[in-house]
């Protein structure tokens, strides 16, 4: 199954609402995958299929290898929806 990783500095306020944003679209678009949030430090060391954050803190663990969504609105579901459809 698919992981998506949202990642935020914290790993408590925005991820878990962009966290449940990304379940809502991806019910929409009737696909399926594991979606978790996490703080900045934790997601340099765990694995997904796409990491999901702003364009500030997810540019921190851009290796050239991650595949990763960077926004740059958190909270807006059109650039989210746009991000997932491209990377999914």
């Amino acid at each position: 199954m698919t992981k998506i990783l949202v990642v935020c500095g914290n790993g408590l306020g925005s991820s878990m609402i962009v966290e449940m944003n990304v379940n809502s679209i991806l019910k929409d678009l009737g696909k399926e995958a594991d979606v978790s949030h996490t703080d900045l430090t934790s997601a340099k060391t765990e694995h997904a299929d796409l990491y999901i954050g702003s364009e500030e803190i997810i540019g921190n663990i851009d290796d050239g290898k991650k595949n990763i969504a960077k926004l740059n609105n958190l909270m807006d579901k059109k650039e989210l929806r746009e991000a997932l459809e491209n990377n999914l």
